[in-house]
């Protein structure tokens, strides 16, 4: 294997969503009669932002609006994304954020969420209900020698995405199983914007994902209902998929696609849900991560305007250059004339909230 240009980078969830069945165990600490004001409140004042609140000792931004599915509440921060209702059953749908998976793994942020209940007035009165897990593992992958003809499926959907006439994702099924073997890194410039990914990876170019999305039926096909089923059975839902559901080959001309060769890198991808209990947990400080992106980014845009205040004050005095430091000192000028004290604050506690409820 060794003499192929690929390596596993990472692998782990990426995407989870779950059911909670959750009951009063004494004096709730979620007043659903107020959030519905507050709700409304926000709507009132044509707001499209979500406003930030605490329930139970933890922050969350509530959102003006419930969900096509009948929750009448949605509550995020950078942990989870909850939907929830006094009357729905179940009364918690929980989606665990990308970032947060990978840097407490799944299981922890299981425990997290019921430790939140917990302390908000609920118990669980059944076993929670997994509704999609998705699975990926990430390969630096410099050279792409296949193309859609080489993956053999049992599922009868597939289809390509190109751009600039380079393939950037293959996709196969639709709905309970779909396959996405895609440029990683093309995805986060166009789409995500998860340059954490970098600090994972080591890295920032030629990675592609080869993702499993998994939804409830074939979970539940495979025993998969409860994290401590994932736990135990995850390996082997795994081993199916990039066994019997989908591979990679190498073609040749045999007319029975599924006696081709396997592909090197599908041969490294079994060998690594083979091993998949001994890989261990891999994590990032998330936050951090994004905030120095952002940061990098402001400052990339504020040099920019630099420039141009530069170009500008040369005009203004005849000037035919202007440096940096003098061009910061006329712009802090200019800026100070559009303070307001008191408003500064607010305005900067308003993107505090923002940011540590994962509002990048």
């Amino acid at each position: 294997m060794s003499n192929h240009p690929f390596k596993l980078l990472i692998n782990g969830i990426d995407t989870l969503v779950c059911s909670y069945f959750l009951e009063p165990s004494g004096e709730p600490a979620i007043n659903f009669a107020k959030l519905a004001e507050m709700k409304e409140s926000i709507r009132q004042s044509k707001s499209k932002s979500p406003a930030p609140l605490e329930l139970a000792a933890t922050g969350f931004l509530l959102h003006p609006y419930g969900t096509s599915s009948g929750y009448p509440f949605v509550l995020e921060n950078e942990d989870f994304k909850i939907e929830c209702g006094e009357f729905n059953k179940p009364n918690f749908y929980v989606t665990f954020r990308s970032q947060a998976l990978w840097r407490q793994s799944a299981w922890l942020l299981h425990e997290k969420f019921l430790s939140w209940a917990r302390s908000a007035g609920f118990s669980p009165y059944r076993p929670e209900a997994l509704s999609r897990v998705d699975y990926c593992f990430d390969y630096h992958l410099p050279e792409i020698d296949f193309t859609e003809d080489s993956f053999v499926s049992r599922s009868t959907k597939d289809s390509q995405y190109r751009e600039a006439k380079k393939v950037q994702t293959f996709s196969f099924g639709k709905g309970d199983i779909v396959l996405r073997v895609y440029d990683k890194v093309a995805e986060i410039h166009q789409q995500s914007h998860k340059v954490w990914f970098y600090l994972l990876w080591k890295m920032d170019t030629d990675v592609w994902r080869i993702e499993w999305q998994i939804r409830k039926s074939i979970l539940k096909q495979h025993d998969i209902n409860t994290f401590d089923d994932l736990k135990d059975q995850q390996g082997d839902l795994l081993r199916y998929l990039s066994t019997d559901h989908d591979t990679l080959r190498v073609p040749t001309n045999d007319s029975n696609s599924s006696r081709w060769p396997l592909h090197p890198l599908w041969q490294d991808l079994q060998q690594q849900i083979a091993n998949l209990n001994s890989l261990g947990v891999y994590r990032v400080v998330g936050r951090p991560a994004a905030l120095e992106e952002r940061m990098e980014r402001m400052a990339i845009s504020v040099l920019g305007y630099l420039k141009s205040v530069a170009a500008v004050r040369c005009i203004q005095t005849n000037k035919n250059t202007l440096d940096m430091d003098e061009a910061l000192k006329y712009l802090g000028l200019k800026m100070r004339q559009h303070l307001v004290n008191v408003a500064w604050q607010d305005d900067v506690e308003k993107r505090i909230n923002k940011f540590r409820h994962g509002q990048w």
